[in-house]
C-alpha cells in the first residue's frame, strides 16, 4: 500500500485538527475547507474507495453517516452536505474512503 495521509492521522504520525474518535472512524478538519465547517470523517480501517469496499463495510460507511449528524447537530447545523467522491474520475484525490461534512 502506498503511504495514506489519513492514515498516518489515525496513527497519530501526522497533525491534524481531530474533532472526534472512536474505534471504528476519526472526523477532524479539513485543511482546505470550502465552507465554514468542512470536516472529515475516515474509517480506521483503510478502504481505498466506495467502489472497493469488502462485505461487512456498509456497517462502517453507516457508523460514519450516523457521526457526521451527531457533529452537525453538535456544531448547530440546520442544514448540511455529505459528499463521498468515488474514484479519480469521481474527484476522489486521496485513496482512503472520506466522507465530507460541510455546512455554512
Amino acid at each position: 500500500m502506498e503511504e495514506c495521509i489519513f492514515c498516518d492521522i489515525i496513527e497519530r504520525k501526522a497533525p491534524a485538527g481531530i474533532q472526534y474518535e472512536d474505534d471504528i472512524c476519526m472526523a477532524f478538519d479539513d485543511l482546505y475547507p470550502k465552507k465554514r465547517l468542512h470536516m472529515l470523517i475516515v474509517p480506521k480501517k483503510h478502504i481505498a474507495t466506495i467502489a472497493e469496499m469488502s462485505e461487512g463495510d456498509e456497517k462502517i460507511v453507516g457508523h460514519m453517516v450516523k457521526i457526521a449528524k451527531q457533529l452537525a447537530e453538535k456544531n448547530n447545523c440546520v442544514g448540511y452536505q455529505l459528499l463521498f467522491n468515488v474514484g479519480k474520475e469521481g474527484g476522489q484525490v486521496i485513496f482512503h474512503i472520506h466522507l465530507h461534512l460541510m455546512a455554512n
